[in-house]
């Protein structure tokens, strides 16, 4: 059995891809990560650091690494697709 580990999303990424990768972690929805840090730097600006702090830390993604069969089966959350229509 492999060992989850955690990356930073290539596929769910507005910036990135730290709340995507924190969210396929922890199989959760990747909007509830970003409004966490939304949050934190609108209440106390520790949110900007801490998302600094996690890109510069956390691993991209792989393509190797998304394709080994390790991940959790998630319903694709990339919504960047819609941006093509503006």
């Amino acid at each position: 059995m492999m060992k989850k580990r955690l990356y930073r999303s290539r596929t769910d990424r507005k910036i990135a891809g730290v709340a995507g990768g924190i969210a396929q972690y922890f199989d959760i929805d990747p909007t509830l990560v970003r409004v966490a840090f939304a949050l934190m730097v609108l209440l106390a600006s520790s949110g900007f650091w801490i998302y600094l702090a996690l890109w510069l830390i956390i691993p991209e993604e792989s393509a190797s690494n998304r394709n080994d069969g390790s991940t959790t089966s998630r319903p694709n959350r990339d919504h960047d697709s819609n941006w093509s229509n503006f």
